[in-house]
C-alpha cells in the first residue's frame, strides 16, 4: 500500500491587494490528490516574499517573527494530521483544516444516539423487531437517564466522555439503587454496549470503553416439570373455566415446544399435512424468524378440536396475556400440589420418563 503524502505550502494571493499594498499569505494542504486552501490571516508585501522558499525574505526582526509564526502554523498542522491519523479511521485535508481552525463536529451524546436508535427500532416493530425488544431498549434508556441524574446530576453525556468508570458506576447503580439481579444487570449492560458499538462504528468515538469490561451472565437453572407433574395438571378438574383454559394452552405448549407468542399467533393456515400424511405445525418463529416444523401429536390435536369455532378473530386457543397466564399458572400449581414456580416458559422444559402417548384425552375433550 502506498504511503499517504501530506504536504503544506504557503503562497501569496496576489489577485487581492490590500490598501497598504500587502497581500494575504495562503495555506494549501494536499493529501493524496485532495487539496484545501485557506487564509493564514497573515499579510506581507509581494516583494518581501521568497517564492522559492515560501517564506519572508531577509533577516529583519519583522521577517523573523513572520517566519516563526509560519513555522508554528506548519507544526500545528502536522500535529493535527498525526492526531487524526492515530485516532480516526482516515485522514482528509478538510479534517486537518477544520481542526486547525477550531471547527469541530457537533459533539454527539449518549442519550441522543440512544433515542435515535430506539426511534428507528420503533418503526421496525412488526417487521424485524418485537414490542418486547423495543421495551427492553426503552427500559435501558430510562435507567441510563436516571443514573446520570442521580450520580452526576447531568441530563446527558458526550459519547467521548464515556469511560470505564462511567460503565462500572452504571453497573453499581443497577445493582444497588435499581435492585437488579446479576443477569438483569448484565442484559442492561449488553444493550448499553450495543449503543457504544454503534458510536464507534460511525467514528464518533475512537476507542471502545467496554474493552476492559466483561459482561457476566450467570447460568440459571430455570427448572422443569416431570412427566408425573404434567399428568397431575392434565388430570386435575378445575373449579373455573378460566383455569381450565389456561391449563389447556399450557399443555399445548408442553406438547409442541412453541413459545407464548408463537402459540398466541398460531393460525389454521399454519397447520399443514406433511410428507408422512399427518398434520404438522409449520411456522417461522416470531423471535428469530427461523422456520420450525412441529409434528402435531394427538393431545395438541384434541386441544385444537376442543376450541374449534368457539373463539373470535380466528384464534385457535384461548390465549390470555402472558402476565395473566403466569398468574393463573401459579394458582394451578397450588391446586395440583406442585411446589414449583410454574411459568408459561416452563412449558418448554419438560422431562418425560417415556415417549409421549395419547393419554387422558377424555379430560381434554370434556
Amino acid at each position: 500500500m502506498s504511503k499517504s503524502t501530506f504536504k503544506i505550502l504557503f503562497y501569496l494571493r496576489k489577485n487581492q491587494v490590500n490598501k497598504d499594498g500587502t497581500v494575504c499569505i495562503m495555506i494549501r494542504l494536499s493529501l493524496n490528490g485532495e487539496i484545501s486552501q485557506f487564509s493564514s490571516k497573515l499579510n506581507i508585501k509581494p516583494d518581501a516574499w521568497d517564492t522559492v522558499l515560501c517564506k519572508a525574505k531577509g533577516n529583519t526582526l519583522k521577517a523573523r517573527q513572520l517566519n516563526e509564526t509560519l513555522e508554528d502554523i506548519r507544526t500545528s498542522l502536522k500535529n493535527h494530521y498525526r492526531d487524526i491519523e492515530v485516532h480516526e479511521s482516515f485522514v482528509t485535508v478538510e479534517k486537518v483544516r477544520n481542526a486547525f481552525l477550531g471547527i469541530t463536529a457537533k459533539q454527539r451524546t449518549l442519550l441522543e444516539l440512544f433515542k435515535k436508535h430506539n426511534d428507528d427500532a420503533r418503526k421496525l416493530v412488526g417487521i424485524s423487531k418485537t414490542p418486547a425488544t423495543l421495551a427492553k431498549y426503552d427500559r435501558c434508556y430510562r435507567r441510563l437517564e436516571e443514573f446520570m441524574k442521580a450520580k452526576y446530576n447531568i441530563s446527558d453525556i458526550s459519547l467521548k466522555e464515556i469511560n470505564h468508570m462511567f460503565i462500572t458506576d452504571f453497573e453499581n447503580y443497577l445493582r444497588t439503587e435499581s435492585k437488579c439481579n446479576e443477569n438483569t444487570t448484565a442484559k442492561f449492560m449488553q444493550t448499553f454496549k450495543m449503543i457504544v458499538i454503534i458510536a464507534k462504528n460511525n467514528g464518533w468515538i475512537y476507542t471502545d470503553p467496554f474493552s476492559n469490561y466483561k459482561i457476566r451472565l450467570k447460568r440459571v437453572d430455570r427448572g422443569y416439570l416431570t412427566d408425573a407433574e404434567l399428568q397431575k395438571i392434565m388430570k386435575k378438574k378445575f373449579p373455573t373455566k378460566r383455569l381450565e383454559q389456561v391449563r389447556d394452552v399450557f399443555l399445548f405448549s408442553c406438547y409442541t415446544g412453541l413459545s407464548y407468542v408463537d402459540v398466541r399467533e398460531l393460525k389454521a393456515s399454519d397447520i399443514k399435512i406433511s410428507f408422512d400424511g399427518k398434520p404438522w405445525i409449520m411456522i417461522h418463529r416470531h423471535k428469530t424468524d427461523t422456520l420450525v416444523n412441529v409434528p402435531l401429536l394427538k393431545i395438541p390435536q384434541m386441544l385444537l378440536q376442543k376450541y374449534e369455532g368457539q373463539l373470535p378473530k380466528g384464534q385457535l386457543l384461548p390465549v390470555l396475556s402472558n402476565q395473566k397466564l403466569n398468574s393463573y399458572l401459579k394458582e394451578i400449581a397450588d391446586l395440583c400440589g406442585i411446589n414449583k414456580n410454574i411459568t408459561f416458559h416452563l412449558a418448554r422444559h419438560i422431562t418425560f420418563s417415556y415417549p409421549l402417548k395419547t393419554r387422558n384425552l377424555q379430560i381434554l375433550s370434556a
